[in-house]
Protein backbone atom coordinates (compact mmCIF):
# COMPACT_ATOMS: atom_id res chain seq x y z
CA UNK A 1 0.00 0.00 0.00
CA UNK A 2 2.72 2.29 1.19
CA UNK A 3 4.65 1.39 -2.25
CA UNK A 4 1.55 2.01 -4.32
CA UNK A 5 0.83 5.53 -2.56
CA UNK A 6 4.70 6.55 -3.31
CA UNK A 7 4.02 5.95 -6.71
CA UNK A 8 0.82 7.61 -7.85
CA UNK A 9 2.39 10.49 -5.69
CA UNK A 10 5.39 9.91 -8.37
CA UNK A 11 3.65 10.20 -11.52
CA UNK A 12 1.17 13.03 -9.90
CA UNK A 13 4.34 15.20 -9.36
CA UNK A 14 5.52 14.63 -12.76
CA UNK A 15 2.52 15.45 -14.27
CA UNK A 16 2.76 18.63 -12.21
CA UNK A 17 5.70 19.63 -13.26
CA UNK A 18 5.34 19.26 -17.17
CA UNK A 19 2.39 21.37 -16.63
CA UNK A 20 4.75 23.96 -15.13
CA UNK A 21 7.07 23.70 -17.82
CA UNK A 22 4.57 23.70 -20.60
CA UNK A 23 3.22 26.96 -19.21
CA UNK A 24 6.50 28.18 -18.10
CA UNK A 25 7.25 28.05 -22.25
CA UNK A 26 4.50 29.55 -22.99
CA UNK A 27 5.24 32.79 -20.67
CA UNK A 28 8.21 33.30 -23.07
CA UNK A 29 6.15 34.68 -25.48
CA UNK A 30 4.15 36.98 -23.10
CA UNK A 31 7.31 38.26 -22.47
CA UNK A 32 8.22 38.59 -25.78
CA UNK A 33 5.25 40.81 -26.49
CA UNK A 34 6.40 43.37 -23.99
CA UNK A 35 9.29 43.76 -25.03
CA UNK A 36 8.60 44.46 -28.54
CA UNK A 37 6.08 46.88 -27.69
CA UNK A 38 8.08 48.37 -25.65
CA UNK A 39 10.85 49.08 -28.10
CA UNK A 40 8.38 49.76 -30.76
CA UNK A 41 7.09 52.44 -28.55
CA UNK A 42 10.03 54.26 -26.92
CA UNK A 43 12.19 53.67 -30.37
CA UNK A 44 9.90 56.59 -31.59
CA UNK A 45 10.45 58.89 -28.77
CA UNK A 46 13.82 60.62 -28.70
CA UNK A 47 15.81 61.75 -26.10
CA UNK A 48 14.42 61.66 -22.55
CA UNK A 49 15.45 61.58 -18.49
CA UNK A 50 13.62 58.59 -16.44
CA UNK A 51 12.83 60.85 -13.20
CA UNK A 52 12.23 57.96 -10.17
CA UNK A 53 11.14 58.50 -6.69
CA UNK A 54 8.31 57.30 -4.34
CA UNK A 55 4.72 56.53 -5.38
CA UNK A 56 3.56 57.95 -1.83
CA UNK A 57 4.92 61.32 -2.01
CA UNK A 58 2.31 63.59 -2.14
CA UNK A 59 1.39 66.81 -3.52
CA UNK A 60 1.86 68.81 -0.16
CA UNK A 61 5.90 67.00 0.01
CA UNK A 62 8.48 69.72 -1.38
CA UNK A 63 9.68 66.82 -3.39
CA UNK A 64 6.74 66.38 -5.12
CA UNK A 65 7.32 70.37 -6.76
CA UNK A 66 10.77 69.53 -7.15
CA UNK A 67 10.16 66.60 -9.26
CA UNK A 68 7.34 68.44 -11.42
CA UNK A 69 9.81 71.49 -11.94
CA UNK A 70 12.81 69.34 -13.05
CA UNK A 71 10.70 67.85 -15.22
CA UNK A 72 9.68 71.26 -16.33
CA UNK A 73 12.87 72.09 -17.25
CA UNK A 74 13.77 69.01 -18.82
CA UNK A 75 11.31 69.86 -21.35
CA UNK A 76 12.87 73.46 -21.96
CA UNK A 77 16.32 71.91 -22.56
CA UNK A 78 14.73 69.00 -25.38
CA UNK A 79 13.75 65.77 -23.28
CA UNK A 80 11.24 64.15 -23.01
CA UNK A 81 10.22 62.45 -19.49
CA UNK A 82 10.30 59.13 -18.81
CA UNK A 83 8.69 57.62 -14.78
CA UNK A 84 6.61 54.34 -13.59
CA UNK A 85 3.47 55.68 -14.60
CA UNK A 86 2.13 56.26 -11.28
CA UNK A 87 1.52 58.41 -8.48
CA UNK A 88 3.39 60.45 -5.89
CA UNK A 89 6.91 61.71 -7.75
CA UNK A 90 6.05 59.82 -10.93
CA UNK A 91 2.66 61.89 -11.19
CA UNK A 92 4.57 64.87 -10.42
CA UNK A 93 7.37 64.41 -12.98
CA UNK A 94 4.76 63.85 -15.65
CA UNK A 95 2.86 66.58 -14.93
CA UNK A 96 6.06 68.82 -14.88
CA UNK A 97 6.61 67.45 -18.37
CA UNK A 98 2.95 67.85 -19.69
CA UNK A 99 2.99 71.44 -18.70
CA UNK A 100 6.28 72.34 -20.41
CA UNK A 101 4.68 70.31 -23.69
CA UNK A 102 7.37 67.78 -23.70
CA UNK A 103 6.85 64.24 -24.04
CA UNK A 104 5.63 62.43 -20.96
CA UNK A 105 6.38 59.16 -21.07
CA UNK A 106 4.60 56.51 -18.28
CA UNK A 107 5.82 52.57 -18.06
CA UNK A 108 3.17 51.52 -15.57
CA UNK A 109 3.61 47.92 -13.72
CA UNK A 110 0.22 45.83 -13.15
CA UNK A 111 -0.02 45.17 -9.19
CA UNK A 112 -2.60 43.67 -7.51
CA UNK A 113 -2.70 46.92 -5.03
CA UNK A 114 -1.31 49.47 -6.79
CA UNK A 115 -0.97 51.36 -9.04
CA UNK A 116 -3.19 53.38 -11.66
CA UNK A 117 -1.54 55.60 -14.26
CA UNK A 118 -1.28 58.80 -13.73
CA UNK A 119 -3.11 61.25 -15.94
CA UNK A 120 0.10 63.15 -16.96
CA UNK A 121 0.70 60.58 -19.74
CA UNK A 122 0.51 61.22 -23.15
CA UNK A 123 -1.98 58.88 -24.96
CA UNK A 124 0.11 57.06 -27.02
CA UNK A 125 3.06 56.93 -24.61
CA UNK A 126 1.36 54.91 -21.73
CA UNK A 127 2.85 51.05 -21.80
CA UNK A 128 1.16 48.77 -19.28
CA UNK A 129 4.09 45.93 -18.25
CA UNK A 130 3.35 42.55 -16.02
CA UNK A 131 7.04 42.12 -15.91
CA UNK A 132 9.18 44.34 -13.59
CA UNK A 133 12.29 43.03 -15.72
CA UNK A 134 10.92 44.22 -18.84
CA UNK A 135 9.87 47.31 -17.19
CA UNK A 136 13.85 48.13 -16.37
CA UNK A 137 15.20 47.16 -19.42
CA UNK A 138 12.97 50.17 -21.15
CA UNK A 139 13.74 52.86 -18.65
CA UNK A 140 17.67 52.10 -18.94
CA UNK A 141 17.55 51.48 -22.62
CA UNK A 142 15.90 54.57 -23.46
CA UNK A 143 17.19 57.11 -21.05
CA UNK A 144 19.65 59.56 -21.57
CA UNK A 145 19.85 59.84 -18.01
CA UNK A 146 18.46 59.11 -14.24
CA UNK A 147 17.05 61.61 -11.88
CA UNK A 148 16.27 59.71 -8.44
CA UNK A 149 14.06 61.23 -5.91
CA UNK A 150 13.75 60.12 -2.23
CA UNK A 151 12.14 56.63 -2.60
CA UNK A 152 11.51 53.24 -1.27
CA UNK A 153 12.59 49.95 -2.06
CA UNK A 154 11.76 50.16 -5.65
CA UNK A 155 13.26 53.29 -6.14
CA UNK A 156 16.26 51.72 -5.16
CA UNK A 157 16.47 48.80 -7.18
CA UNK A 158 16.10 51.10 -10.54
CA UNK A 159 18.83 53.27 -8.93
CA UNK A 160 21.02 50.52 -8.06
CA UNK A 161 20.79 48.19 -11.58
CA UNK A 162 21.60 51.18 -13.24
CA UNK A 163 25.39 51.49 -11.37
CA UNK A 164 25.66 47.69 -11.53
CA UNK A 165 25.05 48.15 -14.92
CA UNK A 166 27.94 51.20 -16.22
CA UNK A 167 29.86 49.71 -13.18
CA UNK A 168 30.46 46.20 -14.95
CA UNK A 169 30.63 47.98 -19.00
CA UNK A 170 27.31 46.03 -19.50
CA UNK A 171 25.73 49.64 -21.02
CA UNK A 172 27.55 53.06 -21.98
CA UNK A 173 27.62 55.54 -19.01
CA UNK A 174 25.46 57.80 -18.74
CA UNK A 175 23.96 60.71 -15.73
CA UNK A 176 22.73 59.41 -12.41
CA UNK A 177 22.02 62.46 -10.17
CA UNK A 178 20.58 62.17 -6.84
CA UNK A 179 18.35 64.81 -5.55
CA UNK A 180 18.23 65.73 -1.77
CA UNK A 181 21.42 65.34 -0.24
CA UNK A 182 19.81 64.89 3.33
CA UNK A 183 17.58 62.36 2.10
CA UNK A 184 20.57 60.40 0.68
CA UNK A 185 23.09 61.49 3.15
CA UNK A 186 23.20 58.50 5.29
CA UNK A 187 23.11 55.82 2.49
CA UNK A 188 26.34 57.94 0.46
CA UNK A 189 27.97 57.41 4.21
CA UNK A 190 27.46 53.71 4.41
CA UNK A 191 28.72 53.34 0.62
CA UNK A 192 31.90 55.25 2.03
CA UNK A 193 32.58 54.34 5.22
CA UNK A 194 31.75 50.85 5.03
CA UNK A 195 31.36 49.33 1.43
CA UNK A 196 34.49 51.21 0.37
CA UNK A 197 36.98 52.09 3.22
CA UNK A 198 36.32 48.88 5.73
CA UNK A 199 34.97 46.19 3.35
CA UNK A 200 36.57 47.12 0.21
CA UNK A 201 33.63 45.96 -1.95
CA UNK A 202 33.89 48.82 -4.41
CA UNK A 203 36.32 50.97 -5.67
CA UNK A 204 36.90 54.65 -5.51
CA UNK A 205 35.31 55.68 -9.06
CA UNK A 206 32.57 53.66 -8.60
CA UNK A 207 31.75 57.04 -6.74
CA UNK A 208 32.13 59.23 -9.89
CA UNK A 209 28.93 57.09 -11.35
CA UNK A 210 26.45 59.44 -9.35
CA UNK A 211 25.94 63.04 -8.60
CA UNK A 212 24.11 64.14 -5.45
CA UNK A 213 22.19 67.73 -5.73
CA UNK A 214 19.81 69.44 -4.12
CA UNK A 215 18.34 71.61 -6.75
CA UNK A 216 16.78 71.14 -10.09
CA UNK A 217 19.44 73.92 -11.40
CA UNK A 218 22.04 71.66 -10.37
CA UNK A 219 20.19 68.10 -11.48
CA UNK A 220 20.19 69.78 -15.14
CA UNK A 221 23.16 71.14 -15.00
CA UNK A 222 24.63 67.36 -14.34
CA UNK A 223 22.74 66.26 -17.58
CA UNK A 224 23.69 68.92 -19.86
CA UNK A 225 27.09 69.02 -19.20
CA UNK A 226 27.10 64.83 -19.27
CA UNK A 227 25.62 65.47 -22.85
CA UNK A 228 27.83 68.55 -24.18
CA UNK A 229 30.83 66.04 -24.44
CA UNK A 230 28.43 62.89 -25.54
CA UNK A 231 26.00 61.74 -28.24
CA UNK A 232 22.73 61.42 -27.62
CA UNK A 233 21.52 57.54 -28.17
CA UNK A 234 20.55 54.24 -26.56
CA UNK A 235 22.55 52.78 -23.94
CA UNK A 236 22.82 49.44 -25.23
Amino acid sequence: MKKERKEKRRIFDEKNWNEIKTKDSWQIFKIMSEFVEGFETMGKIGPCVSIFGSARTTEKNPYYSLAEKIAYELTQNGYGVITGGGPGIMEAANKGAQRGEGKSVGLNIVLPFEQSSNPYIDNDKLINFDYFFVRKVMFVKYAQGFIVLPGGVGTLDELFEAITLIQTKKIGKFPIVLVGKSFWRGLIDWIKETMLAKEKNISPEDLDLFSVVDTSEEALEVINNFYNKYGLKPNF
